[in-house]
């Protein structure tokens, strides 16, 4: 306990070093999961419609340019420790935060499909490198009765772009595609200049070569790799709703596409002040107990719209489904700093390992999802049933490892 009291110490000394408020900090954290995740991501989805009208792609390309999102987000979350290693973690956020903004500016020209592709595929890897670094950038600067609480303020900027997609960018497009993506540029810019000056002191992101000889310390750790295993089921969970939830109620329940578009709204809504309501959960039980609570409520609401589809049931299903797209990530950074309590650089691999597994099952879970949807005639019912199983399965081995952890203990 002396040692946590004094990193404790050492953090909150170097916090008043920096001379900056938390809720600066966190304010920072949003900007930049709002940018290269949100309107970098999501707002993507309602643009797609539109772009195929305009003839600027075909159905088949814009479908392939989302998944070059996801292709890039995952090569962001790979290369993202060495590239805060090498220019400073605050240094690595404020570049991808304005290589966002240039991607929306870029994508406002359609030269070509492989220029569109480049730079689909580089507002990926902003949102993964964003996703890795922020929140470890800030939570060290954090009391830890407190880290649950900022980290959903960090990964609040997820759902405030969800819910940008769903209400800001059909008020743009009424102006055109090109301004639609000239208002996403603007916008992405200002929140960059924004929280420039509001993230920590660069001091601590030094000795790159001592922070990859530390993080070797408990990253393999059987808790931390199942974990992270977990995460990776959990973003397979979470493809049915994010992929196909607007679709199925448009074109599967032959409500229409205004129908679909206001649940995606509720998705964005929920997405909003999920991570908020998750952390502070997490405050008040403990990281480990709210993730296994998120679980199992996630299992439920997956599972909805294959069990029913009305109205009521619908939009609690998009509800709680949106909150936790961005609400299980402080819970599972939150669970990783108490698995690796007394290492920073540890801390930060462990979480670069989760997201780059989060990656791979949500892009796999594109690609898979998206290819039985195709081949089983349609059958949207499976798609939600795959996605909530993955969840149980999750839940299943989190359990699993804390009965082992209680017998080994015994």
């Amino acid at each position: 306990m002396s040692m946590s009291a004094n990193v404790d110490h050492h953090h909150s000394a170097r916090h008043r070093e920096a001379g900056k408020p938390l809720w600066l900090l966190a304010t920072a954290g949003l900007c930049a999961s709002l940018v290269g995740l949100g309107l970098a991501r999501f707002a993507y989805t309602p643009l797609i419609p539109a772009l195929i009208a305009a003839k600027w792609f075909t159905p088949a390309e814009a479908v392939y340019l989302g998944a070059a999102n996801l292709a890039g987000y995952l090569a962001g979350a790979l290369i993202a420790r060495d590239l805060g290693a090498r220019i400073g973690q605050v240094w690595a956020l404020r570049s991808m935060m304005a290589l966002a903004a240039i991607t929306c500016f870029a994508c406002a020209v359609p030269i070509s499909f492989i220029w569109f592709f480049g730079f689909r595929v580089l507002a990926g890897v902003s949102g993964g490198v964003i996703m890795v670094l922020a929140a470890t950038a800030i939570l060290p600067h954090t009391a830890p009765h407190k880290r649950g609480l900022v980290g959903g303020v960090i990964f609040a900027g997820v759902g405030l772009g969800v819910a940008a997609s769903g209400t800001l960018v059909p008020l743009l497009l009424q102006q055109g595609v090109k301004q639609a993506w000239y208002g996403l540029g603007v916008l992405s810019a200002v929140l960059t200049v924004i929280s420039w000056k509001a993230w920590p002191s660069e001091a601590s992101a030094v000795h790159g070569g001592e922070q990859h000889h530390a993080a070797a310390h408990g990253v393999r750790a059987p808790l931390v790799l199942a974990l992270c295993l977990e995460y990776g089921l959990n973003a397979l969970a979470l493809v049915p709703h994010m992929v196909f939830l607007v679709d199925f109620v448009a074109r599967g329940l032959g409500q229409g596409i205004a129908a679909g578009s206001h649940y995606w709204v509720l998705y964005g809504l929920g997405a909003v002040v999920g991570p908020l309501l998750t952390g502070h959960l997490a405050d008040r039980a403990g990281f480990a107990a709210a993730l296994r609570v998120a679980f199992l409520i996630e299992a439920v609401a997956v599972a909805i719209p294959a069990v029913t589809t009305s109205p009521a049931t619908l939009i609690v299903s998009s509800l709680i489904v949106g909150g936790f797209t961005p609400g299980i990530v402080p819970l599972v950074i939150g669970r990783i700093h108490e698995l690796i309590p007394h290492s920073a650089a540890s801390q930060r691999a462990a979480w670069a390992q989760a997201t780059t597994a989060f990656a791979l099952f949500q892009a796999a879970g594109a690609y898979g999802l998206s290819y039985l949807y195709a081949h089983n005639g349609g059958d949207y019912a499976l798609l939600f049933v795959i996605g909530a199983a993955a969840v149980v399965v999750a839940l299943a081995i989190e359990l699993v490892g804390v009965v082992t952890i209680g017998r080994g203990r015994g």
